[in-house]
């Protein structure tokens, strides 16, 4: 199924058989198990450090059995995970520096109770970063709970910080994420063809002209909140011809005289997130989910999406490191086949130097 519930400052929606799915083939509800087994509860805050533990995310049940959870931010830069479900009691710590100049903290844990394994993650999204540590084997957790914890804000305790909480029956992968639309059309030789339509082998066009394959290809749904927010870049800026709808994270190739005067070099690395002015570039509205792909190339390659150079997939030393890539978009590839990106191609801008530069160019 996947995305099952999504809850924000606006309330929230739980759909047991599936976010945005029709209903079963005679037109009434699937049926739904009582428990699930493996699953995933995601959520994004953009804290301010404290002097004091700051209670993220608290969900208490007294019947049939007592049970609770929850995620706290401890001062200093810890996050802890508790989970009680009667006697059984789960927990796990993660640090961070609360310092750092990410304002984006994703929390994501995961569990298997089959596979007697949970795992709690925290990503920093604008530093690529991705930590991650494993709990004692879980129980199935009620489905119930999750429902409650979604749609009924008077059974949880949620941070006024925090952004979105999502769930999943799924495990749902964290590190590389794709940030284009399936319907943003990508320059190959035979002209252009939608994102969500190339494969392992195709041609695609890099900005220099030059014809590279496509190594692999990987598509993600996400909630459509938060740091997954897509933003619609808007024709002609950027040199565009059409319209794209991107991820946040999702970087343009910015070239030309303001870029060599501002900055000293040929071209730079621009998130959309940080070229939202409501004019060049802003937040798209749509439904709760959004699907993203990406295509790897040999190289880290700037490709032409709907005329503007974008970036292509980013991995780092992904394939040197086992656990992170069996946790991935990419997981089940062979390490071998893949790719080394020693550094990204261009410098990556700063958040008030790609604002100062997109309001420079929708003036």
């Amino acid at each position: 199924m996947g995305w099952i519930g999504i809850a924000d400052r606006n309330g929230g929606r739980f759909d047991a058989a599936g976010l945005g799915q029709a209903a079963g083939s005679d037109g009434g509800p699937r049926e739904v198990a009582d428990l699930m087994p493996r699953g995933t509860l995601m959520l994004e805050t953009s804290l301010t450090p404290e002097k004091k533990p700051q209670t993220l995310l608290a969900f208490r049940r007294h019947y049939p059995r007592p049970g609770s959870f929850s995620i706290q931010a401890l001062p200093g830069g810890g996050i802890i995970l508790i989970e009680n479900q009667g006697d059984d009691i789960r927990h796990a710590t993660l640090s961070h520096d609360p310092n750092s100049r990410a304002t984006v903290l994703r929390l994501t844990y995961s569990w298997d109770a089959p596979g007697e394994w949970a795992r709690l993650t925290l990503e920093q999204p604008e530093l690529d970063l991705v930590q991650s540590v494993m709990l004692a084997p879980p129980r199935s957790v009620p489905q119930e709970d999750l429902r409650m914890l979604i749609t009924q804000p008077g059974q949880r305790d949620v941070h006024p910080e925090v952004d979105f909480i999502a769930v999943s029956s799924r495990i749902e992968p964290v590190g590389p994420m794709p940030g284009l639309t399936g319907s943003i059309r990508i320059a190959t030789p035979h002209g252009e063809v939608f994102a969500d339509r190339l494969k392992r082998g195709n041609l695609v066009k890099t900005a220099e002209g030059d014809q590279v394959p496509v190594l692999h290809t990987v598509r993600r749904t996400v909630p459509a909140r938060g740091s997954f927010r897509p933003v619609l870049i808007r024709a002609p800026y950027f040199g565009l011809h059409r319209d794209i709808v991107v991820a946040p994270q999702q970087r343009l190739v910015l070239s030309g005289t303001e870029v060599e005067y501002m900055f000293g070099k040929e071209a730079v690395l621009a998130p959309a997130l940080h070229l939202v002015n409501g004019v060049s570039a802003r937040f798209a509205e749509g439904a709760d989910l959004v699907t993203y792909h990406h295509l790897l190339l040999p190289g880290h390659e700037a490709i032409r999406a709907g005329g503007c150079p974008v970036e292509s997939l980013y991995i780092g030393r992904l394939r040197r490191k086992p656990k992170e890539l069996a946790t991935s978009v990419l997981a089940g590839t062979d390490r071998a086949r893949l790719p080394e990106h020693a550094k990204p191609i261009w410098p990556v801008l700063k958040p008030f130097e790609a604002i100062t530069l997109a309001m420079n160019r929708a003036a």
